[in-house]
């Protein structure tokens, strides 16, 4: 794998990149490798305290007379530099996360551009809600920023995530404290510099590195001037965060954790089921909150797919992200590849069939890479069926009666998305509608588009973001009368 030079990442308050103010830092490890990447500054109450007072007073200065216009440009000056940044910013996120660079290059780095590309067009296009009351009075809504608000985002899609919730805070008018993942804060940290560039004025994004609940994490939750919090992680974090945040009755977005079904029918063409199970199940090494990680199956197709899609599976080459014909890169970090192996241990203790996978690639020594792993033979109540893995495991299990199935799919604490498999027309609905998730999907998956509502239900999250979504939780409604 090519070497890097050390790369040590810093915080960003009012502008500037800073150390923390006891000049402590932690080592940022390559889970490729397990070479040290750099250091990262360890942030903690202090710095949150420097950057939530940064953001107060920027939010006091110029930025609140900007217009949505004047907002929509340095949106779309940001999605332009980070595509001028592309290829620096996809070796970073490699580096950072063990995912193939392929991946980085044609999904995460597009796809954070257009994110403030998509909300620089958006805000602008955001109407307000007006009534006429008979002839007694005009009724009519307006919109201001929330405030100071707490970006607290996960490892698995780095940039992507952030970006997913800096635009549309910053389209509407808000400032932010952003604590990335500990795991992966470099490009993070670039995104600082490239937000510098595009015109946003110093204190309206500050970034403070560091670790959870007892530190920088759990400093933004309670901080009192703190208005809001969008988090995405796992659902233990989010309860911590919202007990946190109860007592200045903080405004809430979560995105948290899945386990998600994937139904096919027998009637659906297994040879495009098989491809596009391949992606739900491995891509980004399964650490995917929407990956489809419960695979259910029409009992007379049942035999055939398994076949199938293990054969697909050994296809997947596992190895160095850097290179072109790799499919499946390296686990986020040591204890998250120690929790995975945990689960497949559990799943032998279980009795279950491990049709492939479940080890270290031979030869691979280094780095926390693991097979593509297809479980069978697990009781519906076994801790591999019912938990997040979060990792490239799953789990197939045999169905008998549309009714079987849908009790099953939503026999789960987490109700994020859904993948069902049909080319009956009427069933696809039918099943659809009583699928306890957010997002579902029928025949395909991981298909967006950003005007939509995304977020989960149960311990999968609260809220909903994209589009108008994110317009109102980034900002505030008022209701004005003019009495005629």
């Amino acid at each position: 794998m090519k070497k890097i030079p050390s790369i040590d990442c810093r915080h960003f308050i009012n502008g500037k990149y800073v150390d923390s103010n006891d000049k402590r830092t932690f080592e940022n490890i390559n889970p490729a490798t397990e070479e040290v990447l750099g250091t990262v500054a360890e942030g903690g109450k202090t710095e949150v305290d420097y950057a939530v007072a940064a953001a107060k007073r920027a939010l006091a200065g110029p930025w609140k007379n900007t217009t949505l216009v004047e907002r929509s440009k340095m949106l779309r000056n940001i999605g332009d530099l980070i595509l001028e940044r592309q290829e620096e910013l996809v070796h970073l996120e490699s580096y950072d996360t063990g995912k193939p660079f392929w991946l980085a290059n044609s999904i995460d780095i597009p796809r954070a551009a257009y994110n403030f590309h998509f909300f620089a067009d958006y805000i602008t296009s955001v109407g307000q809600e007006a009534y006429q009351q008979n002839q007694q009075a005009l009724h009519y809504t307006h919109r201001k920023p929330v405030g100071v608000v707490g970006l607290i985002k996960p490892w698995n899609l780095p940039l992507l995530l952030l970006t997913w919730k800096l635009a549309p805070c910053i389209g509407m008018g808000n400032a932010a404290v952003v604590k990335p993942a500990e795991w992966t804060p470099m490009t993070a940290t670039v995104l600082m510099e490239i937000i510098k560039d595009a015109g946003v004025p110093d204190g309206i994004v500050n970034l403070v590195h560091g670790f959870g609940p007892n530190s920088a994490g759990g400093a933004i939750a309670e901080h009192p001037d703190v208005d809001a919090i969008s988090f995405i992680g796992e659902p233990r974090t989010g309860s911590s965060i919202m007990k946190a945040g109860a007592d200045t009755i903080k405004k809430l977005s979560f995105e948290l954790g899945g386990k998600n079904p994937n139904i096919i029918f027998a009637d659906s063409d297994l040879d495009e089921v098989v491809e596009t199970t391949i992606k739900s199940s491995f891509i980004n090494q399964g650490e995917v909150c929407l990956c489809g990680s419960r695979i259910y199956v029409e009992r007379n197709a049942f035999e055939s797919f398994v076949k199938k899609f293990v054969e697909r599976t050994k296809q997947l080459k596992v190895g160095n992200p850097f290179d072109e014909t790799t499919n499946v890169g390296a686990l986020i970090s040591k204890e998250h590849y120690d929790r995975v192996n945990s689960y497949l241990d559990i799943a032998r203790e279980d009795g279950a069939n491990i049709l492939t996978g479940g080890k270290r690639p031979e030869g691979m020594d280094t780095g926390y890479y693991l097979e593509p792993t297809i479980i069978t033979g697990l009781d519906r109540n076994s801790r591999c069926v019912r938990e997040e893995i979060f990792g490239p495991v799953v789990t197939i299990t045999p169905f008998d009666m549309e009714e079987e199935v849908i009790m099953q799919a939503n026999d789960t604490h987490y109700g994020l998305s859904a993948t069902i498999w049909t080319n009956d027309l009427r069933r696809a609905h039918r099943v659809a509608h009583q699928i306890d998730a957010g997002i579902i999907w029928v025949n395909t998956w991981f298909l967006r588009d950003l005007r939509t509502p995304f977020g989960g239900m149960k311990h999968s999250g609260s809220g909903r973001a994209g589009g108008m979504h994110s317009i109102d939780f980034y900002s505030e409604l008022s209701n004005i009368t003019i009495k005629l």
